[in-house]
């Protein structure tokens, strides 16, 4: 039995902060146009697995997975 079978709906905890940062991410954007403070919201939600990092070009390209509506 797989776990998504086991619960059926689960949330990641996310403060206002990073759930505002997230609506705002619905594109992929280079990591350094966004301030320091914005970079170490990301840097959370990147180990939360709600934000991706690719590298394309030498540019560090971040993006929400699953945009907030």
């Amino acid at each position: 039995m797989k776990i998504n079978e086991l619960l059926k709906h689960f949330d990641i905890h996310t403060n206002n902060e990073e759930t505002e940062l997230l609506k705002r991410m619905s594109e992929p954007k280079p990591f350094l146009s966004y301030t320091d403070r914005e970079q170490f919201v990301i840097e959370a939600l990147i180990r939360k697995a709600l934000v991706s990092k690719r590298v394309d070009n030498d540019t560090v390209l971040v993006m929400a997975n699953d945009p907030v509506q």
